[in-house]
């Protein structure tokens, strides 16, 4: 070995930036072990100890374990086979950490009790077919006896939320508070009725045609921009406008009878909740959200009930 170049520890140290102890540590675990040994005993080491030491910290800062580390920088297991594996499982670790990022962060949030960070995590932690039955009981229950029509399969498809194998901190989130609606019995409740409701105005011949809420939106939105009084004189077009086109789309001539339906469909669907399990179905699907409806709805239902006629005494 003479004219070969040799560094001692502390060589080594200056060089890698690693303590002497470390340095010394891998050299007793065989990850780094001396070339030779000076005629005082002292270890040694060669040129390639410094790429060696580097390559170490590398994959020590990476995460991977000593005896790992020592089968790659022997080229018992080649580096890219290692990488894939370790990277893997850093993979599930992440998705594991954003469960629990997302229970503690809603737990805090409502200020939970051990009872509800339980439940939290337990729905954070079901399987996807475990969703899948949460959620298609759900809708099941909402559209109970109208899948068989042919718009209604679609509606089903297009209410579904699919939470992705790799799911962000948000969408752990959004499934969380989905499924505690999806478990709400009155929220059940209100929705197989608005189900029913949007079955009955969409009974009648021809292409499909919107519902109440979507009427309402469209119309309403300039009145609300523009701050209008749904009791001034100035909101009554837009009421004319709103039952006129219901009217013409669902076949109704009565105007008292048209504005007592109307009135009808428009509460049951009044209701955040609605508009929030649509939010977080965008969020889980990666849809872009829509306008919230409530307030539209809101306005309208008041601007409504102050023209309706005062019942007889």
């Amino acid at each position: 070995m003479s004219g070969q170049t040799f560094h001692t520890i502390g060589d080594l140290a200056r060089r890698t930036g690693l303590s002497v102890k470390t340095i010394r540590y891998y050299a007793d675990s065989g990850v780094v072990p001396p070339t030779d040994r000076s005629p005082a005993g002292y270890r040694r080491y060669g040129p390639a100890a410094v790429a060696r030491l580097e390559l170490v910290r590398t994959l020590r800062d990476l995460g991977l374990d000593l005896a790992t580390i020592r089968r790659v920088v022997d080229h018992e297991v080649p580096l890219p086979e290692v990488a894939a594996a370790h990277a893997e499982a850093l993979a599930v670790q992440i998705r594991v950490l954003r469960l629990r990022q997302a229970v503690l962060t809603v737990a805090a949030r409502r200020g939970s009790g051990p009872a509800e960070v339980d439940e939290l995590h337990r729905l954070a932690r079901l399987t996807t077919r475990e969703r899948g039955q949460l959620v298609a009981d759900f809708l099941d229950s909402v559209f109970a006896g109208l899948g068989d029509r042919p718009a209604y399969p679609g509606v089903i498809v297009s209410m579904t939320p699919e939470l992705p194998d790799d799911p962000s901190t948000e969408q752990v989130e959004a499934w969380l508070e989905l499924a505690e609606l999806c478990r709400e019995p009155e929220f059940r409740a209100r929705m197989r009725r608005l189900a029913r409701q949007h079955a009955a105005d969409h009974d009648v011949p021809g292409l499909p045609r919107p519902d109440a809420v979507a009427v309402v939106r469209d119309a309403v939105a300039p009145a609300l921009a523009a701050g209008l009084d749904p009791g001034s004189p100035d909101a009554d077009p837009v009421v004319a406008a709103v039952t006129n086109r219901y009217a013409s789309l669902h076949g109704h001539s009565d105007e008292g009878d048209l504005r007592r339906r109307l009135l009808e469909r428009l509460v049951a669907a009044n209701d955040p909740r609605r508009d929030r399990y649509l939010d977080l179905l965008a969020v889980l699907n990666g849809w872009s959200a829509g306008d919230a409806t409530v307030p539209a709805v809101d306005w309208f239902i008041r601007a409504l009930r102050h023209r309706m006629p005062e019942p007889a005494r």
